[in-house]
């Protein structure tokens, strides 16, 4: 196996079809598979027809993301533009390709991508090391359920919800064949070789005086509540008040600004998210995060993923220096579980939410240094999502926001 990766700010054809034979160059072949993640300012077929000119049988699995990418060279966005790519030669294994429009049934969409990645890596009713998953966001969970179907819940899915770069919709999704503003695309790995995964985030719950509660199996002084009226989205109240004014005493008055006739406040939410305990490893909890995103004049808040009735909430608080750290604690995470040695990793793919990225946008470079120390001399493509998608180290594939999910490759 062999993984390089390219990048460009550029969109002008000859820049990509130039970074394109660059990575093939560095491969000393064709891929067998590329992933593509570019801001949305390219022109998406162009890009297409570049790569199957020059190679007619890559795999290619592509998606959007805000303002930019990053890989080991550094930060890729200028002008909030920014492509990149990364190619897997692996003539022993086998990759699969599927896509399909979500329209109003998000199961039956991707049970049908993954039915077609199947076939398109020769594999039909054969059981993948990985999924790799991007999509439209909106409706994450029923993807994965989606999925769920076709493999049960032991095979691992990882991926991140495409992006634009004002949440006006203008995300992209794309294989060979379709490019799509409402898709799914799935890739079934079948690698030579071994994967690796880690899913995590860069917050921590918080501790607050005078609220004592039992959750989770532990005990712990922290904000906590539950979720009492909630859409799928739609989290109506909290201990039966409604819960932006909730939030908003949680963390200080942080929306005040919102609370009588609701708005935008995924900014001002960014640093302190809604955790819910998704499981432990020994005693300690690990979280599953939810992104606010904006009140209601009735006082509710929207968030970027589903979330349920009777579900208990924490508050959780990042800063920036955790967001930056995190990206390399999670890939450094993912070997110490798997490998004895970085050196073991022949390339990775690194998500890493939006809204973290705009967070640190000023130390971005610094989130590579992170991801750099991890994993040094190690080719990988990080992509900036509006969700996240990831399996925990103990089992569960989840979608999350403001997460970080890594996917590694050892070397054959």
């Amino acid at each position: 196996m062999k993984i390089a990766s390219a990048s460009t700010t550029k969109i002008q054809p000859e820049a990509i079809k130039e970074i394109y034979r660059q990575l093939m160059r560095e491969l000393d072949t064709a891929p067998d598979l590329l992933f593509v993640y570019c801001s949305i300012g390219y022109d998406i077929s162009c890009i297409v027809d570049i790569v199957l000119e020059l190679t007619p049988n890559v795999a290619i699995h592509g998606s959007t993301s805000c303002a930019g990418v990053m890989t080991q060279r550094g930060v890729a966005s200028e002008n909030n533009e920014g492509l990149a790519m990364l190619g897997i030669a692996d003539p022993q294994g086998g990759f699969g390709v599927g896509a399909a429009s979500i329209g109003d049934n998000p199961l039956r969409a991707a049970e049908t991508a993954v039915n077609q990645a199947l076939a398109n890596a020769d594999c039909p009713g054969e059981v993948p090391a990985m999924v790799w998953l991007s999509s439209a966001p909106g409706c994450e969970e029923a993807l994965l359920h989606g999925i769920a179907n076709i493999f049960g819940d032991d095979v691992p899915v990882a991926g991140g919800s495409s992006a634009d770069n004002a949440l006006d919709g203008s995300w992209k999704q794309f294989d060979n064949h379709s490019v799509y503003t409402n898709g799914v695309v799935v890739t079934t790995l079948f690698p030579s070789s071994e994967v690796m995964f880690c899913f995590h985030s860069g917050y921590e719950p918080t501790d607050v005086k005078g609220l004592i509660t039992k959750a989770g199996g532990y005990e712990a002084t922290q904000k906590k509540g539950i979720a009492t009226q909630t859409g799928r989205r739609t989290l109506s109240e909290i201990d039966g008040r409604p819960a932006a004014h909730t939030y908003n005493e949680w963390t200080g008055g942080i929306i005040k600004d919102q609370l009588a006739s609701g708005g935008k406040i995924l900014s001002q939410t960014s640093l302190n998210p809604l955790g819910r305990v998704a499981g432990h490893i020994g005693d300690i909890p690990y979280f599953q995060l939810s992104h606010p995103d904006s009140v209601t004049p009735r006082g509710e808040l929207t968030l970027f993923s589903d979330i349920n009735t009777g579900d208990e909430v924490v508050l959780m608080r990042g800063t920036v220096d955790s967001l930056i750290a995190r990206a390399g604690r999670v890939a450094t995470s993912a070997i110490d579980t798997y490998l004895s040695s970085p050196e073991e990793v022949a390339g990775a793919l690194v998500v890493y939410c939006a809204g973290c990225m705009l967070t640190v946008h000023d130390r971005l470079e610094e989130v590579v240094d992170s991801i750099r120390a991890a994993l040094p001399d190690t080719p990988f493509l990080g992509t900036f999502t509006y969700g996240e998608q990831g399996c925990f180290l103990n089992g569960g594939n989840r979608h999350g926001n403001l997460m970080i999910s890594v996917l590694l490759f050892k070397k054959a």
